[in-house]
């Protein structure tokens, strides 16, 4: 018998060197520590194993990323980019069957999503400052804008000095909502309300709950074209900040945000670009083909012509 417990004492010794529990009481696996190292990989690693790609994607964001009809199917001009790097991602791993999965976030929960790998990119209509590079990165910029006011045409508004003792609507986790809280005092604004969405935004406004709606001038062009009558309505303002939009990515991931970038400035060089901005912008678009109008500034030109991911 002593024998025996001697031989047994050195197999669990071997055994536990090696790293297994077949001698032991820990129900821990080899498993769970690969799986921990998957979880704090790249997402090019997390991609390539699951074979799938998880893109975020905006309900409402117009002409960005929003639902026109297929209530699965995202669409927009920042979709079309975002499916440019779904194309990049397949010749980078060599997976032309990558499915692609569709994630429905929000203003509140698109960079927590993103952050913790439940989403791999979101392309919308986030805008890159210094605060949200804190928590992801962003990709090479496509957009810039400026915040207005949308309201009706008899409302007597046609500046930011006229919102003393009105009623303000924007929506919440924006940097629109930030600006306007901090500003609320000096203009004399009567109430900042915070509504879940640009859609509920819009809503409000209609229905007179607010006078003025404050977002980013391209997104109330959107809103104001499924309007009942888009010429009961109109943009105002001076800007008082201007905002570069980018595809947001899990903090330094720089293999991934690599394959991000080049797919974004590649579609620039193309010229593609051009007729995509065309498409959403200067076309009749989904679900009303109702035509945004709104000429390329040189804003965006010069964003193209010399591509950066700053937020300035």
């Amino acid at each position: 018998m002593s024998n025996k417990r001697t031989l047994l004492s050195v197999l669990c010794a071997s055994t536990l060197m090696l790293g297994l529990t077949a001698c032991g009481g820990d129900k821990s696996t080899a498993g769970g520590e690969g799986a921990s190292g998957a979880a704090t990989g790249g997402t090019l690693d997390k991609i390539k194993q699951s074979g799938t790609i998880v893109l975020g994607y905006r309900d409402s964001s117009i002409p960005f990323s929003y639902i026109a009809g297929n209530p699965n199917q995202p669409e927009g001009y920042a979709h079309d980019l975002q499916m440019k790097v779904v194309e990049a991602v397949k010749q980078k791993l060599n997976l032309p069957d990558l499915k692609v999965r569709y994630n429905l976030v929000t203003s509140q929960n698109r960079i927590p999503l993103v952050s913790n790998g439940t989403v791999d990119i979101e392309c919308g209509s986030t805008t890159n400052n210094k605060e949200r590079q804190q928590q992801v990165d962003f990709s090479t910029g496509y957009f810039e804008v400026g915040g207005r006011l949308l309201t009706a045409k008899n409302s007597g508004i046609k500046d930011f000095s006229d919102l003393k003792g009105k009623k303000v609507v924007t929506t919440a986790g924006t940097t629109s909502e930030r600006w306007l809280k901090q500003h609320a005092t000096e203009l004399g604004v009567g109430e900042v309300i915070s509504a879940k969405d640009h859609a509920e935004s819009f809503l409000m406004l209609q229905n007179g709950r607010a006078a003025a709606f404050m977002m980013d001038d391209i997104l109330l062009a959107g809103e104001k074209s499924k309007a009942v009558d888009p010429n009961k309505w109109v943009i105002v303002g001076t800007p008082p900040i201007k905002e570069i939009y980018g595809c947001m990515l899990r903090k330094g991931d720089t293999g991934f945000k690599q394959v991000v970038d080049d797919a974004i400035k590649a579609t620039y060089t193309s010229g593609e670009i051009n007729q995509m901005y065309k498409k959403w912008f200067e076309s009749p678009i989904p679900p009303k083909n109702i035509n945004l109008n709104f000429p390329m500034s040189d804003d965006v030109k010069a964003l193209i012509a010399n591509p950066h991911d700053r937020d300035q």
